[in-house]
Parts: structure tokens; C-alpha cells; sequence
């Protein structure tokens, strides 16, 4: 079998599985849980040997003209380098993962089979994406996985939240695609194509007309996929759906589909070099203030929510500086230990008896009862910070030192001030995030809230595909040796300067969470859980907001309170109530659009009903009033029509002598 057709059957066979799934879901529910599984595992086994065959080596290329369109051509095309290999393995992996993970999981959830299609559905459009070589297939990939978003998010449909999430999540990342999409028709008529190798040899070529605009059109859709700032406030949100649908979101999918296009299309944005400033630039914000939200969340899949949106950052640091190969590796890194974070939790979450949120806040000796999620968490947790040897420190290293040659001058791929916006932003996020992962840490498995009911052993699939996820997030790293033959020849050794930064900066995060975390346990120890108020750094209406805002839910019937022992309440400050709820972006978007816009409907609504209405009813009427005037003068009675008929008579005979008279 050729690699060709290989690489085709990668996508088809989860999108069979999808279509299988939901036509004999509920006739069928034995072969659910296999149509779910079996599928997705293949097309990992068939990525792995698409790989293995591509081996970094040149290009996969195929096409055919899907259908004449009279001027630019759309093609069914495959376009497979080292990145698109080693990302669809990675799509297969945590999809696997995902799907095993969920029969044990969802085992009780009567919506089960058209949840596990859908998942099914996503993971086929993620692969569209990886493996297309034309830009208008990859848009169909594209927004399948935002239809698929919608309605993953919004599974648990009953609850408010999960509702406004999807709706959220479909709508802010359409806002981004209206541009993308404009981008796209532009990038197609200056290239003439749509097929990414001959966009490529355009811009090679110096054919681009509009480079500068075109990528930022093509960067409102990336910001949106991606949740980049300054439209990123719809992922937090979205963790009310499944924590399984949150892992395949953050690690493989969705998110990764932003950085992953403009790893592909990188020259086109290397064309603009006001491009790439504002590239690093949405980076640098959105690690920073990634980190600090992240710091005073309560319920932990938001805390992981906003990570991914810093580590996200991290990757378009890495392309803002003109290195392909560092935003994909730490993509690649960042896909493993983040779908095992959030397993993870998920089997705390399920530990804790709740659906899909669960408060650090309320967390108490979860180390003894779930021990598989302590150990493996524990991993990904010091991946996440970056320290050697795990995967997280040699990919973000990589990050790093490609700011760092940008910066010195040592490269030319990038401007000078985009190198330094994105070191110094990589460096404060690398504090940040050491920060936040140990209070995770502290909060979840040290924490002093109220036990939650025991509710039994978790289901083996859950825990198995932990460890599985656990072997990448050690050893995935120390990769960095040969992964240079997938990813252009780049070197991805780490530097000593930026390596001895980045981690003695996590260290530090560490250390001095852990002081705080000690401190205000030391306090707390004389303040009764429920009993916050009495706290002297306590805030009545930041208790409130703070619970509204993390969503965070109650144990029984004890009412949600933040923990005095939290050290992001300390290392936070005043800033901590504004971190808490985001910085408040979703009241700003709410007073700058969404209020016009629910003002311009209302106007709009009245002129309909008060204004065009009136017209339309007016019209109506008046022949309806004559019409009653014509019913009431047919009396039936002859004595009163020979009256109107000499009456009439008269009135003739007198306007003619009145005529006549005058003339």
C-alpha cells in the first residue's frame, strides 16, 4: 500500500467510524464503544507508518482537481512534511487516548454514542488539516472542528453554563473566521492557487502583492483557533463541557490547528515583518496575562484552560521569531502532557463526584485516593514548569533560544524587537507558570478543604491511558536528537544561557509558591474552613465573584468559600480579584459589542413592529375601511337607492349649471 493511500485512510477511517456511530448508535449500543475506538487506534497505527515512510525526508505530494471552477482551482491535496507526520501521530494518540479514556468516563452517560461520534468527527477534521495540501480542504476541516466544539462543549446541554459556553466558543472563534476566511480568498488570488506548495513558491518568489495584509486577516482566524488575546476568553469557558472533550481540544485539535496553519504557511507571514511584530506581541500578552489568570483560578480545569492558552503562546513566540521547528516541538511536547493533565484531573473531577468542574478550594487528601492521577500528574505538572529532564523543559528551551538568537541578532528570519518581546515575555511566563503548576499541585493534593464522598475505584481505561500519557511527558524531550530530520535540519539543543534563565526562573516560581502556600497555611490554620469572612484578608464580594466567575461547585451542602491557604490570593495581591474573572475582557467585549449589538437589535426591532408594521397595516386597513363602506350603503331597500340615485342627479344637474354659469 502506497504512503499515499495511506495518508488518505488516516482521516477516513475516524470520519466511517463517526458516520457508523451515529446512524447505529442507538440501535446498535454494543458496537458503540468499538466504532469508537477501534477506528481512531488505526488511523494512529496508519499515521505511525505514514511517518515512519515520510521519515523527515522530502515532501508527500498528491492532487486532483476536486471540481473546474472556471478561475482558481480547488484540488483534493495531500501536502505531508516531517511537522504534518509527526502531528497526526499525535492527533492519534491523545484521540486514542481520549476515546478509551471516555468509556470509562462517560460509561453512564445515555448520550454516549453521539458524543463518541462527534469525537470521532473532530479527530477526522484535525487529521483534514494536518495532511491537506489545499487550503480550501483544510478550511472544511477547519470549521468541522467548530461545529464539533459547539456541540462537545455543550453535552451537558441541561446545565446553564454549558450552554452559553458552546454558544460562546462557536461564536468568538467565528469572528475570527470571517477574516481568515477573506485572508484566504486574497492569499489565493495573488498566489493563483490554493494549493499550499504553489502559495509557497509564490511567496518564495516575491509574487505576494498584499503581504502585510493578508497576514493579519490570516492571524484574526489563528487567534480565534488558538485562543490567542485578544479573542482567547472563549476556552475557559468551554471547560464546562467533558474533561475527555477538554483534553482532545487543548492537546491535539482545535487549539493546535492555529499554531500548526502558520507553521505551514510560516513564509507568508515572514513576508510582513509588521506581521511578525504584531505576532509576538499577541504572544507576549497572552503568556503574561495567561499566567496571572491562571494563578487565582479556583476550579482546576480552568487553571489548565488558561496554561493552555500561555503554552499556546509559547508556540506563537516561537513562529513570531521565525522557528517552525520549536513552535511544532512544543506543540507536539505540550499535546502530550496536557491531555494527561487533563485526564488527569478527570479523574479527580470523577473522584470528587461531579460532572466537569471540580474547586481546589474543596480538595482534600486526594494523593491516597487517587494515587495513578498523583503520580502522573505530578510528571506532567514538572513538564509543565519546564524542569530537565521532562519533555516541557527541552521544547521550551527551544522556544527560548530561537528569542534569544533573534534578539542578539544571530538570525535574520525575524525582526530584532520581536526576538525581545517574546524572550522577555517567555522568561516572566516561565515564573508565572511554575507558579501556577504548584499551587495546582498544593492546592489539589495538599489542600485542607472538605472530603468529598468516596465514589469507588476509577474504571482501568481511565487510569491505563495516564501512564500512557506519562512515558511521552518524561522521555519525550530527550527527542530533540533526531527530530531535527522531521523539522527542516533545525537544531533543537538546548542553549546554556537561556536553559540556566528559564529554569532557575522556575525554580524560583516554585520555591517561592511553595513559601507563600506555607505561609498562608500557617494563618489559615486558626480559621475554620467556612468560616472565611473572619479572615483578615478576606472580601466578601470577591467571595462571590470569585465563585461565580470560576463557576466553582459545592460538595453536599457546603457552600463554595476560597481557601485562606491559597498562596495566589498572597503572590497575587490587589491584582488577584481582576485576575480572577480575567481581567475583565468578557465585560469590556460585553460593553463594546455585545450592548450595541443587543441596542441596534432592539432599534431595529421597533422600527420593524412600530414603523414598517404601521405602513404594512395602514395599507391593509384602508381598503378594509372602504370596503365597510361599501357593505353598510347595500341595505337591500330600493325606496333608499332611488333616493341616492336622484340625489346624485341633483348634484350632477347643479355642478353643470354651476359650470356653465362660469363659463
Amino acid at each position: 500500500m502506497t504512503t499515499t493511500t495511506l495518508a488518505v485512510l488516516v482521516p477516513l477511517l475516524p470520519f466511517l467510524g463517526a458516520a457508523a456511530g451515529l446512524l447505529f448508535g442507538r440501535t446498535a449500543p454494543g458496537f458503540v464503544r468499538p466504532l469508537a475506538v477501534l477506528p481512531t487506534l488505526t488511523a494512529l497505527v496508519l499515521a505511525v507508518l505514514v511517518a515512519v515512510r515520510q521519515g523527515g525526508e522530502q515532501a508527500v505530494d498528491a492532487a486532483t482537481e476536486l471540481t473546474p471552477t472556471g478561475s482558481v482551482p480547488i484540488e483534493l491535496a495531500l501536502h505531508i512534511d516531517g511537522f504534518a507526520a509527526l502531528v497526526a501521530v499525535l492527533v492519534g494518540l491523545v484521540a486514542s487516548c481520549v476515546q478509551i479514556y471516555s468509556t470509562g468516563y462517560l460509561r453512564d452517560d445515555p448520550r454516549y454514542p453521539s458524543y463518541a461520534a462527534l469525537v470521532s468527527l473532530f479527530t477526522s477534521a484535525m487529521l483534514l488539516v494536518v495532511y491537506s495540501g489545499d487550503l480550501i480542504v483544510l478550511l472544511v476541516g477547519w470549521e468541522i472542528m467548530g461545529i464539533c466544539s459547539y456541540f462537545l462543549v455543550g453535552h451537558y446541554w441541561e446545565t446553564p453554563e454549558a450552554r452559553a459556553a458552546s454558544i460562546k466558543a462557536f461564536l468568538v472563534t467565528k469572528l475570527g473566521d470571517v477574516p481568515f476566511l477573506i485572508g484566504l480568498f486574497a492569499l489565493a488570488t495573488d498566489a493563483g492557487s490554493f494549493r499550499i506548495t504553489k502559495v509557497l513558491g509564490t511567496v518564495a518568489s516575491g509574487g505576494l502583492d498584499h503581504p502585510t495584509l493578508i497576514a493579519l486577516l490570516l492571524l484574526a482566524g489563528v487567534a480565534g483557533k488558538s485562543a490567542q488575546f485578544p479573542l482567547h476568553t472563549w476556552l475557559p469557558d468551554a471547560m464546562a463541557g467533558p474533561t475527555p472533550v477538554s483534553a482532545l481540544i487543548h492537546a491535539a485539535t482545535m487549539v493546535a490547528a492555529g499554531v500548526y496553519f502558520i507553521a505551514r504557511l510560516l513564509p507568508v507571514f515572514q513576508a510582513s515583518s509588521a506581521a511578525m511584530v504584531v505576532l509576538a506581541v499577541m504572544a507576549a500578552v497572552t503568556m503574561a496575562g495567561s499566567g496571572l489568570a491562571a494563578l487565582a483560578q479556583d476550579d482546576i480545569k480552568r487553571v489548565l484552560a488558561y496554561s493552555t492558552i500561555g503554552q499556546l503562546g509559547y508556540m506563537t513566540g516561537a513562529l513570531a521569531v521565525g522557528d517552525r521547528g520549536a513552535a511544532v516541538f512544543h506543540l507536539l511536547s505540550h499535546g502530550a502532557f496536557k491531555a494527561l493533565l487533563f485526564l488527569a484531573a478527570g479523574v479527580i473531577i470523577h473522584a470528587s463526584g461531579t460532572n466537569s468542574l471540580a474547586a481546589m478550594s474543596r480538595m482534600k487528601d486526594l494523593r491516597t485516593r487517587v494515587p495513578d492521577a498523583y503520580w502522573t500528574m505530578t510528571v506532567a505538572l514538572l513538564a509543565l514548569t519546564a524542569i530537565p529532564p521532562f519533555s516541557g523543559f527541552f521544547s521550551k528551551e527551544a522556544v527560548l533560544g530561537a528569542a534569544e538568537h533573534v534578539a542578539t541578532g544571530h538570525t535574520e528570519h525575524a525582526p530584532g524587537a520581536a526576538g525581545w518581546i517574546v524572550l522577555v515575555a517567555g522568561l516572566v511566563s516561565a515564573v508565572l507558570t511554575a507558579a501556577y503548576a504548584t499551587r495546582l499541585w498544593l492546592l489539589a493534593f495538599r489542600g485542607r478543604g472538605v472530603e468529598a464522598p468516596d465514589h469507588g475505584r476509577q474504571p482501568l481505561t481511565m487510569t491505563v491511558v495516564l501512564w500512557v500519557l506519562a512515558v511521552p511527558s518524561l522521555a519525550f524531550g530527550l527527542a530533540y536528537g533526531p527530530l531535527p530530520d522531521w523539522f527542516d535540519g533545525r537544531d533543537l539543543t538546548p542553549v546554556l544561557t537561556t536553559s540556566v534563565l528559564g529554569t532557575g526562573l522556575a525554580l524560583v516560581g516554585v520555591i517561592v509558591t511553595y513559601g507563600a502556600w506555607k505561609h498562608t497555611s500557617a494563618m489559615a490554620a486558626q480559621v475554620p474552613m467556612g468560616a472565611v469572612a473572619a479572615h483578615p484578608d478576606a472580601d466578601a464580594g470577591l467571595v462571590e465573584a470569585e465563585a461565580i466567575a470560576s463557576h466553582a461547585p459545592a460538595y453536599g451542602d457546603v457552600a463554595y468559600t476560597p481557601d485562606p491557604a491559597d498562596p495566589g490570593r498572597l503572590l497575587l495581591g490587589p491584582l488577584h480579584r481582576h485576575a480572577a474573572v480575567g481581567f475583565h475582557l468578557d465585560a469590556v467585549y460585553t460593553a463594546l459589542f455585545v450592548r450595541p449589538v443587543q441596542a441596534g437589535a432592539t432599534l431595529v426591532r421597533f422600527l420593524d413592529r412600530e414603523v414598517v408594521d404601521t405602513y404594512v397595516r395602514g395599507a391593509g386597513a384602508l381598503p378594509r375601511w372602504l370596503g365597510e363602506a361599501v357593505r353598510r350603503a347595500q341595505t337591500g331597500n330600493l325606496q333608499t337607492y332611488v333616493s341616492a340615485l336622484l340625489a346624485g342627479t341633483v348634484v350632477l344637474v347643479v355642478a353643470a349649471l354651476l359650470v356653465a354659469t362660469g363659463a
